[in-house]
């Protein structure tokens, strides 16, 4: 059965299909159906505080993966990313990295920034929030990049990778929020960013430990895809509104946060524009970023830099924002590389290889740095 290599022809599909799995047997368990629960009973299972019985709150290992596990496996995934994100880079593929990380960022927050003025920051148009945006627009799919670049970018885009893994996560979208006013003490930013710095720590130390850890950039996923699916109702993803705001997030990641990144490599004398387009798009992890914010915010609450309500209205959230950015996934999975596509064949017109170290920057040693 070629159950995996069905998963991955959709777009984003490792995260996705579990996401969708999860909230459709959570919402199949929310219908309580009397001959799933008297089954659930006679099993020894016990009640919910409401009296019901749910196959996936049944107590042991299977609850703590299938449904409350979501928090402990994005810790893990963000500890094996930062685990990867080499120090070690070439002088071209840094600069890339850091003009390609910087770029997606000041685009994501200058969006997010708009939007919460003239919006609620909490629901918006479509009712998209913030966060939604933020965690979308910021944080690119490093996989699809580094595909995309391979095929039809030099050795200093795929290089780049490197510098760009810094985006994989919920730092950057909890630092936007401190940055728009919300009031999240230092403690919440150590702990979010301490598993990814560990990690990274480590990682450089020891080239044994990154190559020992490099599946768990990808390992967890499914799983805290599946557990954040577990905390909806499936009905979400029909919601005309949330499809409607996760196409416009995958609209406005890839067309603005492509052409801000193309419009920045010309400002900085690079010919190609292949790296700048092949990280317009929203990464799977992302659809982890509001419940790692929600849980920061509950620390700020507790600690009492944010109020009670203020860390809830994040909570809220969660889930209607996760479903927003699942689209957002599946969109730029598709707008992505065909953007890609046009932007190579308008260079090969212009005289321009992608494939071909265009910057003056470029040298054989660079080259051979990034190529190590």
């Amino acid at each position: 059965m070629k159950i995996k290599q069905t998963i991955e022809k959709v777009p984003g599909g490792l995260m996705v299909v579990p996401l969708m799995l999860g909230a459709l047997l959570n919402t199949i368990d929310q219908m309580h159906l009397p001959f799933i629960m008297n089954g659930l009973k006679s099993l020894g299972v016990s009640p919910t505080a409401d009296g019901y019985y749910e196959f996936l709150r049944i107590g042991g290992f299977s609850q703590q993966l299938f449904k409350d596990g979501a928090l402990v496996l994005i810790a893990l995934f963000l500890f094996c990313a930062g685990s990867q994100m080499n120090f070690r880079v070439g002088g071209t593929a840094l600069k890339k990295g850091v003009l390609l990380t910087s770029s997606k960022y000041l685009t994501g927050l200058a969006i997010g920034l708009l939007f919460g003025y003239l919006f609620d920051p909490m629901a918006g148009i479509f009712g998209l929030s913030t966060v939604a945006i933020i965690a979308a627009m910021t944080n690119g799919n490093g996989g699809m990049y580094a595909a995309l670049t391979s095929q039809y970018g030099n050795r200093s885009d795929v290089g780049a990778v490197a510098v760009l893994s810094l985006n994989d996560g919920p730092f950057f979208t909890l630092m936007s929020l401190g940055l728009l006013g919300s009031q999240f003490p230092i403690i919440s930013f150590i702990a979010v960013l301490l598993p990814i710095l560990i990690g990274m720590i480590l990682g450089n130390l020891d080239s044994d430990i990154r190559e020992f850890l490099k599946p768990g950039e990808i390992l967890p996923v499914p799983f805290f895809a599946f557990a954040l699916g577990a905390g909806m109702n499936f009905a979400t993803f029909f919601n005309p509104d949330v499809v409607a705001a996760g196409l416009t997030l995958g609209l406005l990641t890839t067309i603005l946060t492509g052409l801000t990144g193309m419009l920045v490599f010309k400002a900085f004398k690079e010919k190609s524009f292949i790296a700048p387009v092949a990280e317009a798009s929203t990464a799977g992890n992302a659809v982890g970023t509001p419940a790692a914010i929600a849980a920061a915010a509950a620390v700020a609450a507790s600690s009492g830099m944010m109020t009670e309500a203020e860390a809830a209205a994040y909570a809220g959230i969660v889930n209607i924002a996760t479903a927003q950015i699942s689209i957002s996934v599946l969109t730029t999975a598709i707008l992505c590389p065909v953007f890609v596509i046009l932007v190579d064949k308008w260079q090969k017109k212009r005289g321009i290889d992608g494939r071909k170290e265009h910057s003056a920057a470029s040298s054989g040693q660079n080259a051979e740095a990034v190529a190590k």
